[in-house]
């Protein structure tokens, strides 16, 4: 039997559709019921569906007023308000095309952000930096804008663009991940296929909106099917997330392996009378952490699989849970297949490839800011993801690893070269070579070994200019040399090797 999940089947376009329709199709007969809270410990922000739905479709109106057109693109500096799905939601709505990136990008990195994909403008949050010399809309016009007139969904096929979320591509640099508007209906195979989503439910995420996890499984997700989404707001800690879930009943809690280990710190049960399960993803759950959170809650925690470029698609569900040590099974309804050297399928019990049949409505258009970069990834119709993996018999999956240099910060994923370009300026410096470092069994950080005379100070001064925070590297070792490959080139497996030996 080969690693193939199902035979890939033809898609037939939808000639008239919008994402953001799609997502608030229910919000007229839900009406008064509570579609976003967004919380903190001393009380919540309660939107409605029938609110959510007129601030959105007013917001479109809004943007379209100052003179954004559909299909031009507008640029996200939001932290964790409602202006963010307010904006995102209501650009879609428009025909516009929102990019969403961290609010927590430098100057330098927003810029190179701007200068790539032309944005008409930015909406932008107070002390959140926005793009030199680009026109900026202030967050606070937002509020102006929801009582605006609802403006009509803007219809159309389903494989037109819809929005771009950043992510690091195979180049090294950050890629502007390019999603069309059927993009959410891939999103429904997860709603089985790993969260056992229904309408009754309250979902708590604990991650930035501007995260591809939290903007699916957080927001996009429990609106389709009528439930309730809550949201921690900018400044709650882990420590204070367990008393959001209990005080706001929460069912499903979805975040981030690291944030579930700080949660754990007190090694004290977690009171959670009305949770189901958890969920997480974004990078590998450590068994000690899954099993820590079952002692201490009573719930399991659910696995997914997935990547800016096709949301999540492996995965364990409450119906269907993962074998221990595997990421689960491929969700119904998706193509997905481990492939040799060669682009065919391996036999199930070997190592090969993860590979997404383009035919998933989920996988994304190409790379906004480098088009021919896309292709690359691509071996026939099935697009590579660059991780290794195994299929059991009965098609559950172990992960092997990256079978390239990419590093995982926290559940974001890094490119070792950004981190070095980042540094490469800094005086006296010879050579660099970022790699990801465990630290604990449960936890990994940046590392960068150097060599040359830079000191450790300047080099951190440089990270702090050029990185978001969660890309500086925590750890910096001096070495005479660098181990290099045949080619010349720096040998970060080596230095990973190197480090897992020592430490």
């Amino acid at each position: 039997m080969l690693s193939l999940s199902q035979p890939p089947r033809p898609v037939s376009p939808v000639a008239s559709f919008n994402l953001a329709a799609h997502v608030l199709a229910r919000a007229e007969a839900l009406g008064d019921k509570i579609a976003l809270q967004i919380l903190r410990p001393t009380g919540a922000e309660r939107w409605s569906y029938a609110r959510l739905s007129a601030a959105v479709r007013g917001v479109a109106t809004g943007l379209l007023a100052e003179g954004v057109a559909p299909g031009d693109r507008v640029l996200l500096r939001l932290g964790n308000g409602v202006e963010f799905p307010l904006v995102f939601l209501g650009a879609i709505a428009a025909g516009i095309v929102p990019i969403v990136c961290s609010s927590q990008l430098t100057q330098p990195e927003i810029d190179r952000i701007a200068q790539d994909l032309r944005p008409r403008l930015a909406v932008a949050g107070a002390g959140v930096t926005r793009p030199e010399g680009l026109r900026v809309i202030e967050a606070e016009a937002l509020r102006r804008m929801e009582t605006l007139p609802p403006a009509p969904f803007a219809m159309g096929a389903d494989d037109r663009p819809a929005y771009v979320i950043y992510t690091s591509g195979t180049s090294g640099v950050p890629r502007a991940v390019l999603h069309a508007h059927r993009a959410i209906l891939a999103r429904q195979m997860m709603f089985e296929g790993w969260y056992g989503l229904t309408e009754a439910d309250r979902v708590l995420h604990a991650g930035a909106m501007n995260w591809t996890y939290t903007l699916g499984t957080g927001l996009m997700d429990p609106w389709t099917v009528g439930a309730t989404a809550l949201v921690p707001a900018a400044g709650v800690t882990p420590d204070q997330i367990p008393l959001l879930l209990k005080r706001f009943d929460t069912t499903i809690f979805a975040a981030a392996p690291g944030v579930y280990r700080q949660m754990l710190k007190s090694g004290q049960p977690l009171v959670l009378p009305r949770l189901r399960h958890g969920l997480s993803a974004g990078e590998k759950l450590p068994e000690a952490t899954r099993k820590a959170w079952l002692e201490a809650t009573g719930t399991p925690i659910h696995e997914a699989f997935g990547m800016s470029e096709c949301s999540t698609f492996v995965s364990g569900a409450p119906s269907r849970p993962a074998p221990q040590g595997t990421l689960g099974y491929v969700q119904p309804g998706r193509a997905v297949a481990l492939l040799d050297p060669a682009g065919a399928p391996v036999p199930r019990g070997e190592e090969g490839t993860i590979a997404v049949h383009r035919s998933d409505p989920g996988l994304f258009l190409g790379y906004a800011d480098a088009p021919e970069e896309a292709a690359v990834r691509f071996q026939g119709d099935w697009f590579l993801t660059g991780d290794r993996a195994v299929m059991a018999q009965d098609g559950a999956i172990t992960y092997l690893g990256r079978a390239d240099d990419m590093m995982n910060a926290g559940g974001f994923r890094v490119a070792p070269a950004e981190v070095e370009a980042a540094l490469a300026h800094v005086p006296g410096l010879e050579a660099c070579a970022a790699i990801e470092a465990r630290v604990k069994a449960d936890a990994s950080v940046i590392a960068v070994i150097h060599s040359g005379t830079a000191t450790e100070e300047a080099l951190k001064a440089a990270a702090e200019a050029g990185l978001a925070r969660y890309k500086q590297p925590r750890i910096y070792l001096h070495q005479d040399t660098l181990p290099r490959t045949a080619t010349g080139k720096i040998n970060r497996r080596s230095l990973r090797e190197e480090w897992e030996k020592s430490h």
